[in-house]
């Protein structure tokens, strides 16, 4: 079938909205008729760990919402499930459209599936148009002096500072052509149960979906972002924005939030810009530097000789370590899908510092298990906690999970809301619990090694080890 010059299709993926979305903008700006597409990818779903996810109930919520935005201006979303790769460039023919158009996706596998749908829509005489709308800026758009990538942030972050305005956080007028949205071939989207899932815990844990939700959130960050600065760090505060699930899965817009944070100023506005800064540079370190995703950005620390002992892995899977606080992290995210960001410091350094364990075997747990998994980010945060990575902690430098215990949770709040077994404990004592005497544990109803285990390593030996294996690593 001949394609039609005024049509096109845009294939919604980590950009789960109806407005400000580059793809879509540039879609009706060009065509005439344009309809829009989900795939539920089975190359991605068939890989996931259970079928009970709260990532896919996540998006099948926000794909809901977006559906019904889009019929409010008299189109839909042509919800497909099958192989991205094979179900796009179908559609595409089926419509006879002339192009397709998408955002980038940066992920090694996401590129090589774009690339393919690519091929196949070429065959058929059909473009694909890509845009950036995910960062703010990606791949060499913020270079050194010397055109080269950045590879320590605080230099990054000056660059990209001195780069931004208001052309980078100008949002896309897509209301200006909405009338050129046209039905969808088919319509409704799918069941859980259809897509092979079950429902989870989400809804309980009052985490909010799809745009509105994201709206929701940023509004409630919105009055309480001048303290940000001074109350992100503790995990028992309302601190953090709460938004990273939404900026993963595109349900609110990363112009639309780093313009908030670079118009208001103030410490709190400019700190939490930072942190929207570190996502650009995770994303370009991951673009520049591609080995990341299976190796070292060090190269002499790729061959770290961890000890990787199973016993001591399961006990910080299942938050049973005996340090507090890094079981109330694990089992807050075995729990919920989601750890507190200096939580995700502590467990990442306890696990390849304290365990001696692969970083990589806790990057992949932390991929099955956050909602918010974005593969630059995750890989970045990471690699910074194990010392191997670009503008990492340095190695000699080991978080003291008792120490970072008592100044971030000073009263025990956070870990006694996921260590019940330590209710009792009094404050001075739940940071290391170990240390009570016999009549304080019963008084307390938690006998170490009974309601409560006892450690599995002693933090400052296993310190010791760590200056070691890196230290000979280093050597070799």
């Amino acid at each position: 079938m001949p394609s039609d010059r005024d049509a096109a299709l845009v294939w919604f993926r980590r950009d789960l909205r109806d407005y400000d979305h580059a793809a879509l903008y540039h879609a009706l700006k060009a065509h005439r008729r344009v309809y829009c597409t989900f795939c539920f990818d089975t190359e991605i779903l068939d890989t996931l760990p259970a079928r009970a996810d709260r990532r896919v109930e996540f998006i099948h919520a926000a794909t809901a919402e977006l559906d019904e935005g889009l019929r409010r201006r008299g189109s839909g979303l042509a919800v497909l499930h099958g192989r991205a790769r094979d179900e796009i460039p179908q559609l595409a023919s089926e419509l006879a459209v002339a192009a397709v158009y998408a955002n980038h996706d940066y992920e090694p596998a996401a590129t090589e599936r774009d690339a393919a749908v690519a091929r196949a829509l070429g065959l058929a005489g059909i473009a694909l148009h890509t845009f950036k709308d995910q960062v703010i800026f990606e791949r060499d758009e913020v270079l050194t002096g010397a055109r080269r990538p950045f590879a320590v942030f605080t230099p990054y972050k000056n660059a990209w500072l001195k780069k931004v305005d208001g052309f980078y956080l100008k949002a896309y007028p897509v209301a200006k052509y909405a009338a050129h949205l046209a039905p969808p071939p088919r319509a409704g989207v799918p069941s859980l149960a259809s897509l092979g899932f079950e429902p989870t815990n989400l809804r309980n844990l009052d985490i909010p979906t799809g745009m509105s939700g994201a709206q929701r959130l940023f509004k409630a960050f919105l009055d309480r972002i001048d303290a940000y600065h001074e109350r992100r760090d503790f995990p028992a505060v309302k601190g953090p924005s709460y938004l990273s699930v939404h900026l993963r899965f595109g349900t609110v817009s990363i112009r639309e939030l780093a313009q908030a944070a670079h118009a208001l100023g103030g410490r709190g506005a400019e700190t939490w810009l930072s942190e929207l800064v570190w996502r650009d540079f995770y994303f370009a370190i991951l673009h520049h530097f591609p080995h990341v995703v299976d190796h070292a950005f060090k190269p002499a620390l790729d061959g770290l000789a961890f000890e990787n002992d199973e016993a001591k892995w399961r006990a910080w899977c299942e938050g049973r370590t005996g340090y507090p606080l890094v079981d109330a992290a694990m089992r807050q995210i075995n729990r919920t899908g989601y750890m507190h960001n200096r939580l995700r410091m502590v467990a990442a350094s306890f696990l390849v510092k304290d365990l001696h364990v692969d970083w990589r075997w806790g990057e992949r747990y932390f991929a099955d298990h956050l909602n918010d998994f974005d593969l630059a980010a995750n890989n970045g945060g990471w690699q910074w906690a194990a010392s191997t990575g670009c503008d990492a902690q340095p190695y000699f430098r080991i978080f003291n999970p008792v120490t970072q215990s008592e100044r971030f949770d000073p009263d025990g709040k956070f870990i006694r809301k996921y260590l019940p077994e330590l209710a009792r404990v009094p404050p001075k004592l739940v940071h290391a619990p170990w240390t009570m005497r016999a009549v304080d544990q019963a008084a307390s109803g938690c006998v170490i090694g009974r309601d409560y285990p006892a450690p599995v390593v002693d933090h400052a030996r296993a310190r010791a080890l760590t200056l070691e294996l890196y230290g000979k690593a280093k050597r070799l």
